[in-house]
C-alpha cells in the first residue's frame, strides 16, 4: 500500500519535532506555517514547503493541524483560502491541537457536510520531549476505521494511541489530562516555595521525591527548573495551560460536572498571566509564592 502524502500545518514547538519524526519514518511531508522562517529546519530535513494552504491541500492525502487554539483551527480550515475551499473526498483531516470539544464537533460536522471529509481529533500529551522521542500519548476521537487507517502515521509520533470514541472525545480526554497537569503545576510551586521557606535545599527535592507517590512528569519537568530559577527556553507556556483550564471550565458547564480545583487553578494562572507571564514557563509560578 502506498504511504499517504502528508500535509502539516503549524510548525511550532510541537509541530516541528513531530514533522521531523514523520520525515524520519519515510513519509512525504509538505508543510505550511504562517511564519515561514519556522519551516527552515524541517525543509532542511526534507519537507516540502508550500507557499499557501491551497497548495498544501492540493498536494496531500492527509491534512495534519497543530495550532495554538480553537480559533486558529477554525481559521485555517474555514477561513479564506483555508482547507475547506480545496479539500476533496478521500482526504482526511487530523487535528493534533488542543481545541474545545464542542467546537471540534461542530467543525467536524461542517467539514463532513461541506466536503465529505472525516475529522479526527488527536490531541497529544508529552510535551516537546515526547514529540522529539516519539513517545507522545495520542488521544483520538473519530470513526474507528479512520483511526486504524491513520495508525501508521501515529506510530512514529506516539507510544500510546487510544481511540476514545466519536469526534470530540479526544479533546475531552485532553481537557481531563490538562486539569491534572494545571493543578499539579500549582501545587508543585507551592511545595517548592514551602521547602525553601522552611530551610530545605529545594534543589534536592526532585531527587528525594522521584519514584515516590508524588512523582510525575510535570514534577520532573517543573521542580528542577523552579529550584534553579531556570526559566529560559520554556518547553511550554503559561498561556497554553490557561487556555486548557478554561476549556475544562467550559466543558464542566456543558456536562453539569463540578471542577472546583481546576477553576481555582485557572484563576491563579490568569493572575500570573496578567502580570506579563503569558509566554513564560509555568515553572515561573513559583514566583507567586516566594
Amino acid at each position: 500500500m502506498t504511504a499517504p502524502r502528508l500535509g502539516f500545518i503549524g510548525i511550532g514547538l510541537m509541530g516541528e519535532p513531530m514533522t521531523h519524526r514523520l520525515l524520519k519514518a519515510g513519509f512525504s511531508v509538505t508543510v505550511f506555517n504562517r511564519s515561514p522562517d519556522k519551516t527552515q529546519g524541517v525543509e532542511a530535513a526534507g519537507a516540502r514547503v508550500a507557499a499557501s494552504i491551497t497548495q498544501l491541500v492540493n498536494e496531500v492525502d492527509v491534512i495534519l493541524l497543530c495550532l495554538a487554539n480553537t480559533g486558529a483551527v477554525e481559521e485555517v480550515v474555514f477561513g479564506e483560502g483555508g482547507v475547506a475551499e480545496h479539500s476533496r473526498v478521500g482526504q482526511r483531516l487530523v487535528d493534533f491541537s488542543s481545541s474545545d470539544p464542542a467546537a471540534t464537533r461542530d467543525l467536524a460536522s461542517r467539514l463532513k457536510a461541506e466536503c465529505g471529509i472525516p475529522w479526527i481529533d488527536a490531541p497529544v500529551s508529552g510535551g516537546v520531549v515526547g514529540a522529539e522521542s516519539g513517545s507522545l500519548a495520542i488521544m483520538c476521537g473519530g470513526e474507528a476505521n479512520d483511526i486504524e487507517a491513520l495508525r501508521p502515521l501515529f506510530e512514529p509520533l506516539g507510544s500510546r494511541i487510544t481511540h476514545m470514541g466519536p469526534v470530540g472525545s479526544g479533546q475531552v480526554t485532553k481537557v481531563c489530562n490538562q486539569m491534572i497537569v494545571g493543578c499539579n503545576a500549582l501545587v508543585i510551586a507551592e511545595m517548592m516555595a514551602l521547602a525553601e521557606a522552611s530551610g530545605v535545599d529545594a534543589t534536592r527535592i526532585p531527587e528525594a521525591l522521584t519514584g515516590g507517590f508524588a512523582d510525575s512528569k510535570p514534577f520532573q519537568l517543573l521542580a528542577p527548573r523552579m529550584a534553579a530559577g531556570d526559566f529560559d527556553s520554556p518547553p511550554w507556556h503559561v498561556r497554553t495551560l490557561l487556555k486548557d483550564l478554561d476549556m475544562a471550565m467550559a466543558q464542566s458547564q456543558r456536562s453539569a460536572s463540578a471542577v472546583p480545583m481546576s477553576a481555582l487553578a485557572a484563576q491563579l494562572f490568569r493572575q500570573h498571566l496578567s502580570l506579563g507571564n503569558a509566554e513564560r514557563d509555568p515553572a515561573t509560578l513559583i514566583e507567586r509564592y516566594r
